[in-house]
Formats: C-alpha cells, structure tokens, sequence
C-alpha cells in the first residue's frame, strides 16, 4: 500500500526539489502535503524578506505562521510593531509584514502554508 492508499502524506523539506535561493545566499525548501507546504529556511545574517524575497516576487508578505529552529530574527507587523524570535518559539504574523535575520548568526526556521 503507497502513503496515498494509507491516507498518510510525508515528505521531508531538507530533501524537498522545490528549492528558493536568494541572492545572499539564504536558502528555503518545502515540501507539499495534502493540506499544507512545510518549509525549512536557512536565513544568513542581512537577510530581509521585503529585500531579498518580496523583491523577487513583487508581492506583499501573506499571513505567515513560523517556528525558529535556531539563530534569531525580528518580526515587524503591517503597523510597524516588532517583536524578536528565537530558538524554539513560533510566531504569526498577517499579511504585510516584514522579517529579518539579527545578529551574526544564520536564522534556520520552519514555515506552514495551507494549501490553495
């Protein structure tokens, strides 16, 4: 019986073949399941998603929800409020927001999107 028949889907987003490089060097994978994408980013220090992401798309930042899995970054809603996340925590932040990596530390993080 294949993962499909069980009604089970797996998928590892270290091995993903959807692959997102950025012009620093950052790295994002995912993997799609059956009702979500899981996402594994390795964010290098500098990184700014509305400058090395949403630059590349020319889109806005959609609802995001988080967990960071090591090194730190900032999280910056529409309004302009921040908040700083780090090892272990999770976050959700709405649309138009803004992340970036602090420190001197890479940011390696996984991310959750419902599937359209």
């Amino acid at each position: 019986m294949n993962a499909s028949d069980s009604g089970i889907v797996k998928g590892n987003p270290a091995d993903a073949e959807r692959i997102r490089k950025f012009e620093d060097g950052s790295v994002r994978s995912s993997v799609p399941l059956r009702s979500a994408s899981i996402g594994l980013g390795r964010y290098e220090p500098g990184w700014r998603w509305s400058l090395h992401a949403g630059a590349q798309t020319g889109r806005e930042s959609e609802n995001h929800i988080g967990y960071v899995i090591s090194g730190t970054m900032v999280v910056q809603d529409s309004h302009g409020h921040e908040v700083e996340v780090g090892p272990g925590e999770a976050f959700e932040a709405g649309p138009g927001h803004d992340a970036w990596v602090t420190g001197t530390e890479a940011c390696v993080a996984l991310d959750f999107f419902p599937s359209k």
